[in-house]
């Protein structure tokens, strides 16, 4: 493709109103075409300033656009499989925002029917695989460099979780990310969950459980535990230690500037995930757009969309029962790389 991506966005909230600027200013090779939103003025104040951009308040009428050539879907969870079964229809290569799909259910589907394409086109965003530090601890643990991987010990802290945001969701929503990272880190499958639940913090909304202690177990034998946290009060934090055989490897804490004045040390903690990762979320939409152009999308796939979704329906049963849950994994279509 000689031509710059024709992008169209769908979903123009917190998320995807950050895509519609990094498309717009950020990432060479692509052309924003069209951003759709059922709020017409939200869709409109996400292109405020940009020449040549229509909006939508359909987003298949988005996606029917003839020099729309591929689609970033960043809109509410529910509507994500209807729009990329349009997408993979019509032959777009695909950039979802995670989850893949709210269920297990319906991210089999959405791995069914790409296979049926005979190719891939759909790229999930985990954009975790795309930090610096998380590469290089994926290389230093891919290298053997510490040994067989035992253990990973993960923290997830925000500031104040978003309006309507369920115990559930800290697994389905938040949890995700560390449920895909483990995965990727230790090239292994996760096979059963716990979620352990101390008294919730007085800053959580009433009714919610948080924070929760999540353990996983993988088939290579490693365990993962993950605190999340989602009403810190302070700031967002992640972080992910490794530990093997031979020694261990941390990454996640040196991030925001240290001030030391008056005999002491203040240093910033990122308020927000679009802070923390935004240079992790570039590289991923770089990487895409670069893969779409040549006709071949690599990164996360919808079949990594999948296992996380499986993993984390396991997650929030383990919540709700108390107890161990094992993992229910179905077999890949047939021809599915």
């Amino acid at each position: 493709m000689t031509e710059p991506l024709g992008v169209a966005v769908v979903g123009a909230g917190h998320m995807g109103a950050d895509h519609v600027r990094r498309l717009a200013r950020a990432v060479g090779g692509a052309r924003l075409v069209a951003v759709a939103d059922p709020d017409a003025a939200r869709a409109e104040a996400a292109v405020a300033g940009l020449d040549g951009v229509r909006t939508h308040t359909d987003p298949l009428a988005a996606l029917a656009r003839p020099e729309v050539t591929a689609v970033l879907v960043a809109s509410p969870d529910e509507t994500h499989e209807e729009v990329l079964l349009a997408a993979l229809a019509r032959g777009l290569p695909v950039l979802c925002e995670k989850p893949l799909a709210p269920d297990p259910a319906a991210a089999l589907r959405l791995v069914e029917a790409e296979a049926r394409t005979g190719r891939r086109l759909v790229q999930v965003g985990f954009m975790r695989r795309y930090d610096t530090e998380y590469r290089r601890l994926k290389a230093l643990l891919d290298s053997g460099g510490i040994g067989r991987p035992l253990l990973l010990h993960c923290r997830h802290r925000n500031v104040a979780p978003p309006p309507r945001f369920t115990s559930a969701m800290l697994i389905t929503s938040s949890v995700a990310h560390e449920i895909d990272a483990a995965r990727w880190l230790l090239g292994q499958e996760i096979t059963a969950v716990t979620v352990a639940r101390p008294r919730p913090s007085d800053l959580a909304p009433a009714g919610l459980l948080d924070p929760q202690l999540v353990l996983f177990e993988t088939d290579g034998g490693a365990l993962v535990d993950v605190e999340v946290f989602v009403s810190s009060g302070f700031g967002y934090q992640v972080t992910c230690e490794a530990v093997g055989e031979r020694g261990s490897a941390r990454v996640g804490d040196e991030h925001g500037m240290a001030v030391a004045s008056g005999g002491g040390e203040r240093r910033e903690v990122a308020q927000d995930y679009l802070v923390r990762f935004a240079d992790a979320y570039d590289r991923e939409v770089r990487a895409w757009v670069a893969g779409a152009r040549t006709g071949r999308v690599d990164g996360p796939s919808a079949w990594d969309g999948y296992a996380a979704a499986a993993v984390a329906e396991a997650g929030v049963r383990a919540l709700e029962s108390g107890g161990r849950v094992a993992v229910e994994l179905a077999q890949r279509p047939d021809g599915y790389a």
